[in-house]
């Protein structure tokens, strides 16, 4: 028995089609890095100039925003009809715990008075006292927009957290606040 490869079998319609090309020779590497090649910022000063510009003007535009409360601006602690709420209850009335950095500068200047020792001591006494009568103004402040929260919004949808919001708004001069307040004093949210 002679083994003999089986001969390929010849196929008509294979020899009738031709492969075709793409047209064109492949470019070398150094050719298609080059076309991929492109910066990724503009170069030109007007360029770079302009888009300063645009970037400067969207923060102003942001910062802005926030100041004024307008909800797309703020940050997620600040979102929400509940949030803007306690913000409108805390910025309308007078609160002991804004008046604590006045009260600490003070006694850091009467400290620094060369006269009499018992100055600072006392001093630093009543900033003592001061500091315990802020934080229970806080406390009850958190309670006290926790209960009022949950009789207009209702218990079961209270969001968290809104006591510490109202303290930690309290504690920051009404100035310095941001969002800045939207209400005069004396006018407290319905």
């Amino acid at each position: 028995m002679s083994t003999n490869p089986a001969s390929p079998s010849t196929n008509d319609d294979a020899s009738e089609t031709t492969a075709v090309g793409k047209g064109r020779a492949t470019p070398t590497r150094a050719e298609q890095e080059a076309a991929r090649r492109r910066p990724l910022v503009a170069n030109t000063k007007e360029a770079k100039a302009a888009a300063k510009a645009e970037l400067n003007e969207r923060r102003a535009r942001a910062q802005a925003g926030m100041a004024a409360g307008e909800e797309k601006y703020l940050p997620v602690r600040d979102k929400g009809p509940q949030r803007r709420w306690v913000r409108d209850y805390v910025d309308a009335g007078w609160h002991p715990a804004e008046f604590v950095m006045g009260v600490m500068v003070l006694v850091i200047l009467a400290s620094l008075l060369p006269t009499n020792m018992m100055i600072s001591f006392y001093a630093y006494i009543v900033m003592m006292g001061y500091l315990v009568i802020a934080i229970g103004g806080m406390v009850l402040l958190g309670m006290r927009v926790k209960r009022k929260a949950a009789a207009k919004f209702g218990k079961e949808r209270l969001e968290r957290g809104l006591g510490w919001y109202a303290a930690m708004r309290a504690l920051q001069m009404r100035f310095m606040r941001l969002p800045k307040p939207q209400v005069k004093r004396g006018q407290y949210p319905d």
